[in-house]
């Protein structure tokens, strides 16, 4: 997000310090292999070879592809790529996304970012022999050359458990070498694609949840879809079987996100039609303050979107809900909440500790009992 739209929404610090490691990449083997570039757009064509999520648009500039493509015809070595090998034998890219897809542009003739004929640059800086040409412009050797070069590939593959992929996530964030550190969310989209993750992205273009969260397009660095997901998670059962202690959040959402239970379509409908519930309640009960805090110093709501009171509220909705109760004949809600915003505890359950079980399980009960009279359940 740029500078005006950070405004809009709360950050805690606290829970962004939140990495861990754990016993599974112990159950990770790699070995490396060799790959033409003819063999690697064979095996995406044919989808076997898939690219991120949060890769769906080419990042390259004409002169950087160029480039690319010049070193291929000189022969210079070209940089190794990293995948992981999925169950069902597919490779997951997970480092080289961009040199494969310059690669793939210039053979089939089309440029991404533009759909533009693609001709490598008409500068001093490409070899004079093919500059300003296209692939099909260039003699047979050059184009053998392109499409025999071989690139090395470091593939990796979880053993086991093969029910939980936790460990692939932290070898993509270890491992990418993109220019910009990745958000946890970013590399959930990359490394739990899937039903779920699809349905992310539709109820997070919900124009009530983009006025609540107070941004009109989407954010780019997916923050937004994380405290969607953030919501799903948190109200789960995982967490109302936890009786204390401290939970990493990026590791729960990983789990979360990277289970069976994601991909059931039985589920999912569940989930969406949970999330559309209670974001239309909070809209037509609050309006676009739904899940802003208040000033300490006036009362008054301030214009930010406020993560815990979010998840908090939200999921005091789930729960009023599930006990069938008919939240819109409660009266002076309004009210209600700002009570809920100056209450001690509330405050102290939404701004320390967070991530804490007895946090996370207090903030929601004090939502559940201010607003709706009900017990968290």
């Amino acid at each position: 997000m740029n500078e005006e739209e950070t405004k809009n929404v709360v950050h805690i610090p606290a829970e962004q310090d939140d990495d861990y490691s754990n016993d599974d990449l112990f159950n990770i083997t790699s070995w490396g292999a060799d790959l033409s570039f003819r063999e690697l757009i064979t095996m995406y064509e044919e989808g076997e070879l898939l690219k991120p999520e949060l890769q769906r648009k080419y990042v390259w500039d004409k002169t950087e592809a160029s480039r690319f493509i010049d070193s291929i015809l000189l022969g210079l070595p070209v940089p190794s790529i990293f995948l992981a090998k999925e169950p069902n034998d597919n490779k997951l890219i997970i480092d080289g996304y961009q040199r494969i897809m310059t690669v793939y542009d210039f053979v089939k003739g089309i440029f991404s970012t533009d759909g533009k004929v693609f001709k490598l640059s008409n500068t001093k800086r490409i070899n004079e022999r093919w500059r300003g040409k296209a692939y099909i412009e260039l003699n047979d050797n050059d184009q053998k050359k392109i499409r025999s070069t071989t690139i090395h590939a470091i593939i990796f593959q979880q053993k086991k458990p093969i029910d939980n992929d936790t460990s692939l996530y932290q070898i993509f964030e270890r491992i990418n070498t993109s220019g910009r550190t990745l958000k946890p969310q970013e590399i959930r989209n990359c490394v739990y694609q899937g039903k779920f993750n699809t349905l992310l992205f539709t109820l997070n273009s919900d124009p009530i949840w983009r006025k609540l969260y107070g941004l009109d397009t989407d954010d780019p660095r997916m923050e937004d879809l994380e405290f969607i997901l953030r919501l799903f998670a948190l109200s789960s059962e995982e967490i109302k079987k936890k009786e204390s202690g401290q939970i990493s959040l990026k590791k729960f959402l990983n789990e979360y996100m990277g289970s069976k239970e994601s991909e059931n379509e039985k589920v999912l409908e569940k989930r969406e039609s949970t999330f559309t519930k209670v974001i239309s309640l909070a809209n037509t009960i609050w309006g676009e303050q739904a899940f802003h805090n208040i000033s300490q110093k006036d009362g008054k709501l301030i214009n930010k979107f406020h993560p815990t009171i979010f998840d908090s509220i939200g999921i005091a909705l789930i729960n009023a809900i599930n006990q069938k109760i008919d939240v819109t004949k409660i009266s002076d809600l309004p009210t209600k909440r700002i009570n809920l915003l100056k209450d001690e505890d509330y405050k102290a359950f939404t701004s320390t500790r967070t991530t804490n079980v007895e946090n996370i399980k207090g903030r929601i009960n004090k939502a559940s009992e201010i607003l709706f009279g009900i017990k968290y359940e």
